[in-house]
């Protein structure tokens, strides 16, 4: 006699899991960051934390294309961004160069992670509650991993221009604190999932793309200067267009 099988058991495709197996390795790549920052390998640091970005821009993306979307995912996933972009970035700055005031500087590493919490919650709190209604076009406050990748720049201009001189120690507490306070801000910071190109100019996004492409892959750091500097521009962009809206219009 062949036993039957268990109609109760519900089996998951593999595919399906794949969002959850991206999350898994922006973990991975996190703390690995965690560990290289201690045995002051900073380069490759840094370079974890942008693959661990990487990942956490594919993972949600992925699931909503599978149709594999679950709460366990979200919740999988908002650990993920706490660690990687609220955890490891400041760690990895402190590591770097902050061993000569530790606790000042710890206490701007834990308001620069408290802060970041706080943002997540306020996100999920916000997309549950404006699922009806989609998808708007900002933020309020810079999402946390830009403010990951700007609060590492001071490493990453250093990366990019050895010979440039360092931000006191002082002033790179306030940095890591006042990129913080970006993170619980109202500032209003614009939401690239909304953006839309037109097919007369997607051409010219393409070849812009490629370029940028190319820049990060042969002057990765001096481009990743500079997509920081710009993404600056496009806060305050977005903060003139959202406070001052057009006055000929009236």
């Amino acid at each position: 006699m062949t036993e039957a099988p268990d109609k109760t058991r519900s089996d998951i495709g593999l595919i399906q899991l794949l969002p959850n197996m991206l999350t898994v390795a922006a973990i991975c790549a996190g703390l690995s960051a965690i560990r290289f920052g201690v045995h002051g390998d900073y380069s490759l640091a840094v370079r974890l934390i942008l693959v661990a970005g990487v990942l956490d821009g594919l993972d949600g993306r992925l699931a909503r294309l599978l149709r594999s979307d679950s709460k366990m995912g979200a919740e999988l996933d908002s650990l993920a961004d706490f660690l990687n972009f609220g955890i490891v970035p400041p760690l990895v700055l402190y590591f770097w160069a902050l061993q000569d005031m530790r606790n000042a500087a710890w206490l701007a590493v834990l308001i620069y992670a408290v802060c970041c919490v706080m943002r997540l919650a306020r996100f999920n709190v916000s997309a549950k509650s404006e699922d009806r209604e989609g998808e708007t076009a900002y933020f309020t406050g810079i999402p946390s991993p830009a403010g990951a990748l700007l609060v590492l720049m001071p490493m990453i201009v250093s990366f990019a221009f050895p010979a440039a001189p360092l931000l006191p120690d002082a002033a790179l507490c306030i940095y890591i604190v006042l990129v913080g306070l970006l993170l619980i801000s109202r500032i209003p910071t614009w939401s690239f999932k909304t953006t839309k190109i037109s097919r007369e100019n997607v051409k010219f996004f393409l070849v812009g793309f490629a370029l940028v492409a190319a820049g990060v892959l042969t002057y990765a750091w001096t481009t990743l200067v500079v997509l920081c500097l710009a993404y600056v521009g496009v806060i305050l962009w977005a903060l003139i267009v959202k406070r001052f809206p057009k006055k000929n219009e009236e």
